[in-house]
């Protein structure tokens, strides 16, 4: 499996959550140093640069993101939060932010790992008690546990994207509509 970050869910938090791929199967994490954390930090748009995480920054942000994916499912289920979850994304988000300056060169942000994991759970709280919960779904791939906002008309989406999980259930569901269509009759 690829361990590129991917950015398809529609909100930080969300993609944020989605660092632990296949949590029911294979449990593929990306998270595995400080330097894959500060990597999704970067590649998310969160902050320009950042000072180096450390093994404590990583343990920090599994926990959030933890606490972040249940919440999401809970919500997504409709059932009761859990309280550590809660007081977990809550005391991240309490934390100062991602700030960023304006410069000469335009918009500038540079960031300490705390900052970085205090917006990701900034962003948990307001797509949690935002418009778009009605809208978070998660990938009709039974091996992908990613949970996305759905904003496609008549909110039809199948998966938390076409590249990542729908070009391959797609293409494994015409390779097994095409293999019944050669076989002969009565087998």
């Amino acid at each position: 499996m690829n361990a590129d970050h991917v950015f398809v869910c529609g909100n930080p938090a969300l993609d944020f959550a989605a660092t632990l791929r296949a949590r029911r199967t294979l449990r593929f994490e990306t998270l595995v140093s400080p330097e894959r954390l500060d990597a999704w930090y970067l590649r998310a748009g969160m902050v320009d640069t950042l000072s180096p995480s450390r093994e404590s920054d990583v343990a920090r942000a599994i926990a959030v993101r933890e606490a972040v994916y249940g919440l999401v499912t809970a919500r997504r289920l409709e059932e009761p939060y859990d309280d550590e979850a809660l007081a977990t994304v809550n005391g991240a988000a309490r934390k100062p932010p991602v700030t960023p300056q304006l410069t000469a060169a335009g918009r500038r942000t540079d960031a300490t790992p705390e900052e970085a994991l205090s917006t990701v759970a900034r962003h948990a709280v307001e797509v949690l008690s935002g418009p778009d919960v009605p809208l978070l779904k998660e990938c009709g791939n039974p091996e992908c546990t990613r949970v996305y906002i759905d904003r496609s008309r008549g909110m039809r989406r199948q998966w938390c994207g076409m590249e990542s999980c729908g070009n391959r259930l797609k293409a494994a569901a015409y390779r097994a509509r095409r293999k019944r269509a050669q076989e002969p009759a009565g087998q």
